[in-house]
């Protein structure tokens, strides 16, 4: 079996609402007990108090702010290298959701930032990457709509994907290239802290509830991305029909 059997749209619809189902029941399972962990049955952090339990919405959601733009980079250049629809059909329907996670971690980072930093906003590497990164989804999400062959704007939003993940990759990595910043560094996926890093850790008591609130958050967005993928093949397969009967 080849994984390229399911760019058919009529199978990856059969396999995905067989899945579907089991995905969200694991991302409801998993959320539900990861925030429920973080913001009840954790304690405080003794330097940032209750303001600490926002991580298990801020990282989640950062992460998938990030890897949603990735995922539709790759399945952006299938498109270009392949021309298989379901591709761009995916790109198409994991930009809402990625410009949402992107909103969401600005906000929740601006929630946290004003008792921490004493400023709602800074203009902090990072920071502006990531909201470099938000103008981008909201761009291409803007292209999609504004054009109204799909091939042709699959082709245009796959070329601005390619941009814009220069954008999402500085997000990740914008506190390694800059010393200077308000952002600190990874805490949470590191084995242990480089020479002269002050970073540290997260602590188990905080890293098991959230290392749960981002595989619910992932299983999310992977059950938000079928279902929306699915509604972009049928409404391309109606406008498809809609154009022969204009035709006929």
């Amino acid at each position: 079996m080849s994984i390229w059997e399911y760019a058919n749209p009529v199978k990856f619809i059969r396999t995905t609402d067989k899945v579907l189902p089991w995905i969200a029941g694991l991302a409801a399972v998993a959320l539900v007990i990861g925030l429920g962990w973080g913001f009840f049955f954790t304690p405080d952090d003794y330097r940032q108090g209750s303001t600490v339990k926002i991580i298990y919405i801020h990282v989640p959601s950062a992460f998938l702010a990030i890897n949603a733009w990735l995922m539709m980079l790759v399945a952006s250049l299938i498109w270009i290298v392949r021309r298989h629809h379901v591709s761009a059909l995916a790109a198409r329907a994991a930009a809402p959701v990625g410009a949402v996670m992107t909103l969401i971690a600005l906000i929740t980072g601006a929630i946290w930032g004003q008792p921490m930093w004493g400023t709602w906003w800074e203009w902090d590497p990072r920071l502006t990457s990531f909201l470099i990164l938000f103008l981008f989804y909201l761009g291409y999400m803007a292209l999609w709509e504004a054009i109204e062959n799909d091939d042709t704007a699959a082709d245009l939003t796959s070329i601005l994907c390619l941009v814009g993940s220069v954008f999402a990759l500085l997000s990740r990595y914008a506190v390694n290239f800059w010393n200077q910043g308000l952002h600190q560094g990874s805490s949470v996926m590191r084995a242990g802290a480089a020479t002269g890093d002050t970073t540290e850790r997260v602590s188990n008591v905080f890293a098991v509830p959230l290392f749960i609130s981002i595989a619910g958050f992932a299983l999310l967005f992977i059950a938000l991305v079928f279902l929306r993928t699915q509604t972009e093949i049928r409404a391309r397969r109606m406008r498809a029909l809609l154009a022969r009967e204009r035709q006929a």
